[in-house]
């Protein structure tokens, strides 16, 4: 599902972030990615999501080189991914429907099939019933639900997601990390940024650890 093989990325300013990373997650799986702060994670995501470009090294997602594609291929791979953030990133001024119907509208989906679509991503996550409602209306789990409602409304096969966690305590964690592990059982790979040395602990998935831009500990997938 993804392989990275080599990757690096340098800045003018701040030098190599990342070096030689290399890891497989496979179909279905379930990893997360920690190490102390300006390790690299967020800069990982962002290349995998194709919002920067490597300077070395190849990301291949679901069987494609993603590490030098058109321009004009990036909105049709995005696509396949969900991206899940911290800050949960929603419009304020948009009602909670319109916020994960989003994706669907830039994506292009026929105007009839997008309630259906929406309603069947708030069920998923328990949120059905308040598509009407405001972000700011609801609680920090609840905005952190509508993020993940949107990010799995265009049936992605692969979901990157920036602490999901970090605003949550312990209980809404844990519902968040079982809602995550029930996306797995219909195939779909999750790669989970986090600090939460304890949440991490908790749960039996692979632990990718950063250190300086380097992959410390990796593992692999099966696929």
């Amino acid at each position: 599902m993804l392989k990275l093989e080599g990757v690096s990325k340098r800045y003018p300013e701040a030098g190599e972030v990342l070096s030689d990373v290399g890891f497989h997650l496979a179909r279905g799986e379930m990893a997360f990615l920690t190490g102390r702060s300006g390790a690299g994670k967020s800069t990982l995501l962002k290349l995998i999501a194709m919002m920067e470009w490597c300077s070395r090294g190849k990301i291949f997602f679901d069987g494609q080189n993603i590490s030098r594609v058109g321009e004009w291929r990036i909105p049709f791979l995005r696509r396949k991914l969900g991206l899940i953030f911290q800050d949960y990133k929603l419009l304020n001024d948009r009602t909670v429907f319109d916020n994960v119907a989003l994706p669907l509208i830039v994506s292009g989906v026929n105007h009839q099939e997008v309630p259906r679509r929406v309603r069947a991503a708030l069920d998923k996550v328990g949120l059905l019933g308040k598509e009407k409602k405001y972000p700011l209306a609801l609680s920090g789990g609840e905005q952190q639900r509508v993020g993940i409602a949107r990010a799995i409304v265009n049936k992605p096969s692969l979901i990157l997601a920036d602490e999901p966690t970090g605003n949550l305590d312990p209980d809404l964690s844990a519902e968040i990390m079982a809602m995550f592990a029930e996306f797995t059982q219909v195939g779909v790979s999750l790669l989970i940024a986090t600090h939460d040395i304890e949440l991490i602990n908790s749960l039996h998935y692979r632990v990718l650890v950063l250190h300086r831009g380097r992959l410390l500990e990796a593992g692999d997938g099966d696929d």
